[in-house]
């Protein structure tokens, strides 16, 4: 995968993720969320686990428009060059 194409999906997912933990964590308080019924784990630990569980969804979103946008020879052949 080239480098262009690896921040295409890195840096606005990076951004979204950032965007999604802040509204997440504004309406949820880490310390309420209680895993598998007793496990409570720090709250530094469940904010970073949300902001990288939001960070790889996003990739997957933005990888996946990558995916299916149509590359540089099919729009030519559209156009008729």
């Amino acid at each position: 995968m080239k480098r262009r194409s690896l921040m295409l999906i890195l840096w606005p997912s990076f951004l979204m993720a950032g965007v999604a933990s802040a509204v997440v964590f504004a309406l949820i308080d880490p310390l309420d969320v209680a895993i598998f019924g007793y496990f409570r784990p720090n709250r530094d630990v469940l904010y970073a686990a949300g902001f990288f569980f939001f960070w790889l969804i996003a990739a997957l979103s933005s990888l996946l428009t990558l995916y299916i946008s149509p590359s540089q020879q099919d729009t030519q052949h559209d156009i008729g060059f």
